[in-house]
């Protein structure tokens, strides 16, 4: 039975899924995505803040809604390859 490798496990979580979150909101935007559809999450949050907060709260928080998804994606399929190899 294979063992995770935690290096290439904190490598994906804190290099590949934040580069990879960052990439999929801009390209989200370049492709013609309303802001207002990517950024929701963001400006659902923003306005737990309040009418004065940033948006700089909404951008980050969109980004790490992203990387979360990329990151339990990621550890599932992972998880999967583990148990199929059982």
């Amino acid at each position: 039975m294979p063992r995770p490798n935690r290096l290439y496990l904190a490598i994906y979580v804190f290099v590949l899924a934040p580069i990879g979150a960052v990439v999929a909101v801009c390209a989200m935007l370049l492709f013609g995505v309303k802001p207002r559809s990517v950024f929701a999450i963001g400006f659902a949050i923003k306005g737990l803040f309040g009418a004065h907060a940033p948006n700089a709260i909404g951008v980050v928080s969109t980004v790490a809604a992203w990387w979360l998804a990329i990151v339990i994606v990621g550890l599932v399929w992972e998880w999967l390859r583990t148990r199929r190899a059982r």
